[in-house]
């Protein structure tokens, strides 16, 4: 059976995926949505710094921005996984994991990333909710709170003082032996930040919201907030099995424009850059759909 035939597949319809689905719905494109409806961020309670919704949890944002999108006719939406995907005579062929095949012209990856927990008990279930990774989408809110960093060396040290401007009870937790120099050491405590390097044990909590830190040696320290920065991977196999380049950090490589490394291919979203937040991922959405469908215009010109 042919696959079913769309001018562009957005694989990933949050708001990214849902931006660029909109820009391409006003352009009057046939567009496939695949999205399966687990973002990284449902665990998050509320969302921040983007205008007009500042303080809405992530599902309401989602949900008025998929039925906006939804009346725009020539807009799809499919509930499901991409599983694969291959270069067409056409374009792009993408495999479901339903076994539903699509066919497009251009393919739009909003794929986001998968965060990686680091093994201390208690850190999944906090995080997005007082285990938190950026102060612009959440500082206000624990703001003069008792609050902590988990890091070490280069990192550790401009993040702090980076926090500083939110809070002046800061504690650095190294999680073993510091790897800052002494100078950065002398800096932070300059500024009334301690520096603990004993190893956490678990984090203690109700509902994910932080009560205090229980390091090895018996020792409980109270908190508020813990801002950390954990591992990920691409939440997707598209990026490796297409062989997109990606950049040394792991996320996908864009231009501008949001292309790819390989022509017909553009990424927004979380997984192409390390500013995760919700109204970045709009604009990396809205350019890769007005700049795929102008590509698409000079293609039939």
């Amino acid at each position: 059976m042919e696959a079913s035939k769309f001018d562009v597949i957005i694989v990933g319809g949050s708001y990214a995926g849902l931006s660029a689905a909109m820009a391409l719905g006003r352009s009057l494109r046939k567009v496939l949505v695949i999205d399966a409806g687990k973002p990284c961020n449902r665990q998050t309670p509320h969302s921040h710094n983007f205008l007009t919704q500042d303080g809405k949890t992530p599902a309401e944002i989602s949900t008025l921005a998929r039925q906006q999108v939804e009346l725009y006719d020539t807009v799809t939406f499919l509930s499901d996984y991409a599983v694969s995907g291959k270069k067409s005579e056409e374009g792009f062929e993408i495999q479901t994991e339903s076994g539903k095949g699509f066919q497009s012209k251009k393919l739009i990856l909003a794929t986001g990333v998968k965060d990686i927990m680091p093994q201390i008990p208690g850190f999944a279930e906090c995080w997005g909710i007082s285990v938190i990774h950026c102060p612009y989408c959440h500082g206000y809110e624990v703001r003069n709170q008792k609050t902590g960093i988990l890091a070490n060396g280069d990192f550790a040290f401009e993040f702090g003082k980076m926090i500083t401007n939110w809070t002046g009870d800061l504690t650095l937790f190294t999680n073993g032996k510091s790897t800052l120099t002494d100078e950065q050491t002398a800096k932070l405590t300059g500024k009334g930040v301690s520096v603990i390097e004993t190893e956490i044990d678990h984090i203690s909590h109700t509902n994910g919201n932080l009560e205090q830190l229980i390091l090895k040696d018996g020792t409980n320290i109270p908190l508020q907030a813990l801002y950390a920065k954990a591992d990920f991977t691409q939440s997707s196999n598209l990026p490796s099995s297409l062989g997109i380049e990606l950049t040394d950090h792991g996320h996908i490589k864009v231009d501008p424009m949001q292309k790819t490394s390989i022509p017909g291919i553009y990424a927004c979203g979380d997984s192409t850059t390390q500013f995760r937040s919700v109204s970045y991922a709009v604009s990396t959405g809205t350019m890769a759909g007005a700049a795929c469908n102008k590509e698409l215009i000079e293609a039939e010109f």
